[in-house]
C-alpha cells in the first residue's frame, strides 16, 4: 500500500460497539510502523490550511454554543480529549450538544488506519457533518499521508 485507502473499520476497533444505523463512519489506512499515539500526534498537528479551515468552523460554531476545543483533559492529542488507549488503538474525541464525535488510531499489520465515528444528535448535528464532510475528507487523507511519509522518513 503505497498511499491512502479508503477501509472497512477495522473489527477489533473499540468503535465498533458504538455504531449505530444512522451514525457516520469512516476509515482510511496507509503504510506505517507507527504507533498509534506517534500517528495520533502527527494526525492532528494539522497543517496552516486545515489550521485555518478549524478556526473559521470554530468561529461559527461558537454562535452557537458549541464545543471548540473540547472540554478539559489531562491526556490530549491536539485538542481531542484522549478517551482509551492500549498497545493497538487510541480512541479521542468527546460529546457535544449537536453530536458525538470520536476518533480512532488503530496500528496494526504494518498499517496505521484513521476511523472517524459521528452520532448526530439534532438536525444541527446532521447539517454539521454533511457540511464538513469534504474537507474532513481532504483533511483526513493529508493527515494520513503524512504519518506515511514520517514513518517512512523515520525508518531510512
Amino acid at each position: 500500500m503505497s498511499k491512502v485507502v479508503e477501509t472497512e473499520l477495522p473489527k477489533n476497533s473499540l468503535l465498533t460497539d458504538r455504531i449505530n444505523k444512522s451514525d457516520f463512519i469512516d476509515s482510511y489506512a496507509v503504510q506505517s510502523n507507527l504507533s498509534p499515539r506517534e500517528a495520533a500526534e502527527i494526525i492532528t498537528d494539522f497543517p496552516g490550511w486545515a489550521r485555518f479551515l478549524v478556526s473559521i468552523r470554530n468561529s461559527v460554531v461558537s454562535k452557537f454554543g458549541l464545543l471548540n476545543d473540547g472540554p478539559e483533559a489531562a491526556d490530549k492529542v491536539g485538542f481531542f480529549p484522549v478517551e482509551s488507549e492500549n498497545d493497538q488503538e487510541l480512541i479521542a474525541g468527546f460529546n457535544d450538544k449537536h453530536l458525538d464525535f470520536r476518533v480512532s488510531v488503530i496500528a496494526q499489520d504494518g498499517r496505521v488506519f484513521l476511523s472517524t465515528w459521528v452520532h448526530p444528535h439534532n438536525i444541527g448535528g446532521k447539517l454539521y457533518l454533511k457540511t464538513i464532510l469534504p474537507f474532513h475528507v481532504l483533511i483526513v487523507r493529508n493527515a494520513l499521508s503524512r504519518v506515511q511519509s514520517l514513518s517512512l522518513s523515520s525508518n531510512t
